[in-house]
């Protein structure tokens, strides 16, 4: 049997089929309602991570039997179309990129009648060796990138990486004069004595779980998409502190995975609102871990930044209470929030509300 070492030959198919399925549906639904958008985000994060790692596996098992993949990082991710609840869902996976001892799996989300774009998401995955507690990197064959797609999305997959670390290098640089502007005229307003506005030290959530048997993938770790399942959901919940109609997700920055979770962990997560403008809804999300017989929290991730929008049920925009920073850092996270989102806005215009008057935003 021959290796399998094109991008054209590893891909896969995954098709929810919520137009047959009333349990399907119910299970999807936010709300017991018709209206657009109203699908949990959430079970589409943990759905494409497990496609990612199937279609990893793949090409990694052809070299390495006994290897694992697990997740390391979920890209920047924009909703493109509001999904339908009554519509099938249809995921198709796609290795882009192989690296020294990275894989890039991009992942496409649609549904029919007619072909609609609701998301693309790309996942970067590492496979791994060894016994459970201490397995090593291995180093991978390259891909074969043959005919002007592969190549494209190669490329693509480069500029990714590229992209990533020159937004993260802008988003941890000192204020700019207009930001320190911005800054000191949210500090001043608090000083006045009529001053009610939204604090921003006053809008998070937090919660605790255990890890259970039941949560394990093959490769008897937590998977990732699991944990971004629960840090999107906590954060529909915090942005519901202060929307005014229905806040829908519209864009997720990167999400990096330091360490791995062990069953029987303890997770910490916690949400807090950092950034609003007019109808955009910023919120930061960590997660930590606290191992069974520790007493000690590391971290598991970085922060992961969830842009919602609050919509009415026909989707339109509606504003949000500008919110306040306190101290040096929520200045910071305010700051690095607004920057996010301003790389992204272009894309998020003509995205999911691209017929709504959030295309005339500035």
């Amino acid at each position: 049997m021959s290796l399998l070492t094109r991008p054209n030959e590893l891909s896969l198919e995954k098709i929810i089929p919520l137009s047959t399925s009333d349990t399907l549906r119910n299970n999807f639904m936010v709300l017991d309602a018709q209206l657009p958008a109203n699908i949990r985000f959430g079970l589409l994060l943990e759905i494409m991570d497990t496609l990612a790692a199937d279609t990893a596996r793949m090409y990694v098992n052809q070299f390495y039997k006994d290897a694992v993949v697990v997740t390391a990082a979920i890209d920047t991710i924009i909703v493109r179309s509001p999904a339908d609840i009554s519509k099938d869902l249809i995921f198709k996976s796609r290795m882009n990129y192989v690296g020294k001892t990275s894989i890039e799996i991009g992942i496409r989300i649609e549904q029919s009648n007619p072909t609609t774009h609701i998301a693309t998401c790309y996942f970067t995955l590492v496979a791994r060796t060894g016994p459970r507690d201490s397995r090593v990197s291995v180093e991978l064959p390259t891909l074969e990138y043959i005919d002007d797609m592969e190549k494209r999305r190669y490329q693509k997959a480069i500029e990714r990486k590229e992209h990533y670390l020159v937004q993260r290098n802008l988003e941890s640089q000192p204020p700019s004069l207009e930001e320190y502007r911005l800054l000191e005229g949210l500090h001043k307003t608090q000083e006045e004595s009529d001053f009610s506005g939204l604090l921003a030290s006053k809008l998070s959530l937090t919660s605790w779980e255990r890890t259970f048997p039941v949560y394990k993938n093959p490769n008897q770790t937590i998977f990732g998409g699991y944990l971004a399942r629960r840090s999107y959901e906590l954060s529909t919940m915090c942005a519901e502190l202060i929307a005014t109609k229905r806040p829908i997700i519209a864009a997720v920055n990167r999400m990096n995975f330091l360490n791995p979770v062990k069953i029987g962990d303890k997770l910490l997560f916690k949400s807090n609102i950092v950034y609003t403008h007019k109808s955009f809804i910023c919120i930061e999300t960590t997660i930590s871990r606290m191992g069974r017989y520790e007493k000690k929290i590391s971290n598991l991730t970085d922060s992961c930044l969830f842009t919602f929008v609050n919509v009415d049920e026909k989707l339109k925009p509606h504003p949000v209470e500008t919110i306040y920073p306190i101290t040096y850092f929520e200045d910071q996270k305010y700051l690095e929030a607004r920057r996010s989102l301003t790389s992204i806005f272009t894309d998020i215009k003509g995205g999911l509300l691209k017929e709504s008057e959030l295309a005339h935003f500035d």
